[in-house]
């Protein structure tokens, strides 16, 4: 039986992805094969995302990003969606001490658009508490979306673009990605999609150019620690070539 402290003693430190990303798919489908209603199924999930939050300290994990709301989700029933952004901020409140207390940083990543400002005052209240912590960068990806991201970048550039401090001759990815939400943080060694749905969803796409992908058909409130360890033995026994040989 796989346990996951006999997994943990399989992992070649050397190896460990530095950042690990996932998208926590599956939520609705778990809630509906026990009757419930969705909301249901993203509150249980909570419970995972608790799990590999306590993983990913355990073993050393640097950045941990979860896939907490996309720009899409806006067009889910007003009830879902009402639901779940309470849950986020309601989780976030309920567990801010706890994660300060384990040397936890928590930050949230994402657009401003549709978030109200009181929202975003409170969700920047609590992550402050954890701002000098220097052990895991939980990153919430909430209010997220690739594509508007990578738009939001070039909205940010273009003043420089107009004073002539960036030009055709002096952009490189480097200048561009100073100017995305994940400044500072690294890319992703490892993004992790559960529900056996196949596709990145708008996650991450810049970042996730060299990623190794990992999917998995348990939907995520089954999502556990020792479902997290598999993921991470399966990347450390991956080559990674980066476009070479």
């Amino acid at each position: 039986m796989k346990t996951f402290e006999k997994l943990k003693a399989q992992l070649n430190h050397d190896l460990m992805p530095v950042h690990v990303a996932v998208i926590m798919d599956g939520n609705g489908r778990w809630a509906k094969k026990k009757g419930a209603g969705r909301l249901f199924g993203h509150k249980s999930g909570a419970r995972s995302v608790r799990a590999i939050v306590e993983a990913s300290v355990e073993i050393g994990i640097k950045y941990l990003t979860v896939y907490a709301f996309s720009t899409e989700n806006w067009s889910r029933p007003e009830s879902e969606v009402k639901g779940l952004l309470n849950l986020i901020l309601n989780s976030l409140i309920e567990e801010i001490e706890e994660l300060s207390e384990n040397n936890i940083r928590v930050s949230f990543i994402g657009s401003d658009k549709n978030i109200s400002t009181d929202y975003s005052e409170k969700v920047k209240k609590e992550c402050e508490k954890t701002k000098d912590n220097t052990g895991l960068n939980f990153i919430v990806a909430m209010n997220y979306g690739g594509k508007i991201e990578l738009l939001d970048a070039v909205k940010k550039m273009i003043p420089d673009i107009k004073k002539g401090n960036i030009t055709a001759d002096n952009l490189t990815e480097a200048t561009f990605e100073s100017h995305l939400y994940t400044t500072d943080i690294p890319d992703p060694d490892l993004l992790i999609r559960t529900s056996g749905e196949i596709r990145l969803s708008n996650f991450l796409i810049w970042q996730s150019a060299y990623a190794e992908l990992y999917f998995t058909d348990i939907l995520w409130p089954d999502f556990d620690k020792v479902a997290f360890l598999e993921a991470i033995l399966e990347y450390q026994n991956r080559k990674r070539r980066f476009g070479g040989i």
